[in-house]
Order: structure tokens, then sequence, then C-alpha cells
């Protein structure tokens, strides 16, 4: 599957950090993880930290595929809003996934302190603005039940949007608790930081065929070399659903672009993540160097030569679509880029096993949420190799 279009930023910012040697040789190894990106790379750390034999295998470099085109916001809301997700799944389980993704922000900044890598990572607020007059009620309710929830949350009305953020737009919600980051930058950390305590990573390794047994997993890689392991985790992001049978997803195609350096260092309240209740939702934040990366004015993926194709005209849709924002703030391209992604009936992610595949786990983080998903995948996934009962697994469970 083409995952995103050419020259997304942080890969022509950071080009190829650290390539790794295919596999040439027929290996045994506890856990074998398909896909070194940011969702790969965080199980093998959690695995890893668990004292588990890990090894990645990835058909491209590492962090080639979806990471090198994300855009890194990390937020603790749910595509679904809180208030819909409590009719979908029930009080408790919305709730639940809510501040599991508060959660796992918190635990991403703890691994970026351990790993002592420069991945970018900052606590920042997030603030989610009603693109109408419409969407007010709404979004009031969901202010009230994330604050019943604990969540710290601030209703500002008209004008305070005006005085934090210089533009007018109804009213909003400001939350203490987002952040951004690196993610190819925190990949290649984590990669790093893996291959010092034993994890052994392999570029350019295509997985052919799987052979599920009865107590381990074979994979052949093109080459025709095998390996032989106890467990497998696909996480090689939407190249992942080749392996369900069965469809839970809707793909998306969606655009960002990214500025040029500007000389300011404050563009509006704290540099906080912005975004909108329209759907698809337009979204902002800032980067470490001083670039304003703005995404959205997703479509449904048809293929991705159409895409491609669209993309000038998205990119100049997200220009627009920031100037009337922000008009004084002198916007220049620098960078623009593609992907895909694919959201869920409930926004949730689907982490675990399936009965058609013994010894398999996924993780599948979907929508706005994948990096945080993808922390709440490696701890659920390490908790079942290792034997630990998780209460939280069924949340995101194929059998939900």
């Amino acid at each position: 599957m083409d995952l995103r279009t050419d020259y997304p930023y942080w890969l022509l910012r950071h080009g190829i950090v650290r390539s790794y040697p295919s596999l040439q040789q027929n290996i045994h190894t506890e856990v074998v993880v398909m896909g070194a990106g940011i969702s790969g790379a965080l199980a093998a750390w959690y695995l890893q930290k668990a004292g588990i034999q890990v090894t990645l295998v990835d058909r491209r470099h590492a962090g080639m595929g979806s990471t090198a085109a994300t855009t890194a916001l990390l937020q603790y809301e749910i595509d679904v809003p809180l208030r819909q997700l409590i009719k979908k799944v029930g009080e408790y389980n919305a709730v639940r996934s809510y501040l599991l993704c508060l959660q796992s922000i918190y635990d991403l900044q703890k691994i970026t302190r351990h790993v002592r890598e420069d991945a970018e990572f900052l606590i920042k607020p997030s603030f989610q603005y009603a693109s109408s007059r419409k969407d007010l009620e709404p979004l009031h309710e969901e202010y009230e039940l994330r604050k019943k929830t604990g969540i710290e949350v601030q209703w500002l009305e008209e004008k305070e949007v005006k005085s934090h953020f210089g533009f007018s737009k109804p009213a909003g919600i400001l939350s203490k608790t987002g952040a951004e980051v690196n993610a190819y930058s925190l990949t290649h950390a984590l990669l790093k930081n893996g291959l010092n305590k034993g994890i052994s990573v392999y570029d350019h390794t295509d997985i052919i065929n799987i052979q599920h047994r009865k107590r381990s997993v074979e994979l052949q890689t093109a080459d025709g070399y095998t390996i032989t392991a106890k467990k497998l985790v696909i996480a090689c992001g939407y190249e992942s659903l080749n392996y369900i049978p069965f469809k839970i997803e809707t793909l998306y195609s969606t655009y960002a672009i990214a500025s040029e350096p500007l000389t300011d260092a404050r563009f509006w309240y704290k540099n906080a993540l912005i975004w909108e209740t329209a759907v698809p939702y337009l979204y902002m934040r800032v980067t470490g160097d001083r670039r304003i990366l703005i995404g959205g004015k997703d479509d449904l993926y048809t293929s991705s030569a159409k895409r491609d194709r669209m993309l000038p005209a998205k990119a100049r849709m997200l220009e627009q679509a920031f100037g009337k924002l922000f008009p004084s703030v002198p916007f220049k391209t620098d960078f623009k880029w593609a992907g895909i992604f694919g959201s869920t009936k409930d926004g949730l992610p689907y982490i675990g096993s399936i009965a058609q595949h013994p010894n398999t786990y996924f993780a599948l983080g979907f929508g706005g949420n994948g990096i945080t998903f993808s922390v709440l995948a490696a701890q659920i996934i390490r908790d079942a190799i290792t034997g630990v009962s998780n209460p939280d697994a069924r949340l995101f469970s194929f059998d939900r």
C-alpha cells in the first residue's frame, strides 16, 4: 500500500537517520514485530523492558511509512466526541477510553525522557473551537462531560477566544493537556535505545507468508529466510489490514502543509494545538523550528494516484483556511504532503488477537490518536504476552 506522498516534512528535515541490514539468515526469537514505525518501536520498547527478546522487521527503512507523514498532535480527545462515544459504548467505557488517552500522553513523556534523545516532545494546551454557532450547544455539553470526568478544561467565550488566539469564533474548550512530538525522531531514538539492550532490527525485510502454528509463528521473507517466533505483533499501520479477514475501518486521504520558518516564536496562546468541531476538522500546531503545520481537508480514500493529484489543490485550501484565522501571519508553504488514515465506527483502536491468527497480536491505532493509541497498544500487548491481566484490553478488543 502507498501510505503517503513523497517529501513529508519530517523525512526531508532529518533524512534517513539510520538504516539497518536486511535479514540474511534464518532466526529464532521470542517475539517478532512487523513494522518499524512508531507503533512497532513502542511495542518493542515495552516488550524489551519486560525482559522479552524482540526482533523488528520492516519492508521499508525504519520509520519511512506513515510515521514520516504524521503531524503528531497528541490529544486525549478521540475523534468521536465523548458525548457520542457514551452512546456507542456506554459511559464507563467511553470515559475510561478518554482517560487512558490522557494518561498515555504522560507515559510518552516519560519514554522520551528515558531515551534521552531530542524527540521534540512538549506538553501543550489544546484548543477546540466551535466552527459555527450551531456547534455551541453540543460543544458545551462536551465541556461539561469532560469536566465531570476530572479532565482539566476551561470554557472560553467569544471574547476570550479572541484575546487568547486572535481570531473570532463563538466559543471553545481549552484543555490543559495536549502534546506534540517528532514521531520520526522518536521512532529512531527508541530503536537506537533498543539496539543497545538486545533488540534486533532489519530493514528491507518483506514478509510474504505467515504460518500460524499451535505454539509458534513462522514468517517467510521475500529473500527466502525464515523467522520463527513464539509470538507475532503486527504493527505495520494500515498495511496491517491485509491480515484482517473482515472490515473494521474506513480509509481516508488526509493532507498537510508546513510553512517556511517564521521569525516569531509565539503565534497564539502558548502555541497551543488548535482544532475545530467541523468534520473533517482543520488542525494546526507549531514545530520546534518555528514552522506552522496545518492539516485536514480529508476525503475518502479511493486511490493513491487520486490523492496525489489532489495535493496541490488541498494545500491551497489549507493555506486559505489558515489565512482566514490568522490574516496577519505571513504563511508561505514550504512542504506539502498527504497520507492515509483510517477511522472506526466508535473512533477506538483495535488491539489484541483474533481467532483466525493464533499467537498473533494487532496494534491498530486509528484516526487522530494514532500515537497515543500506539502507547496503549504496546502496554496491552506486553501484558497479554507476559500473562498479566489488563482490564482495559476489552475496551479495544476485536469482539467489543
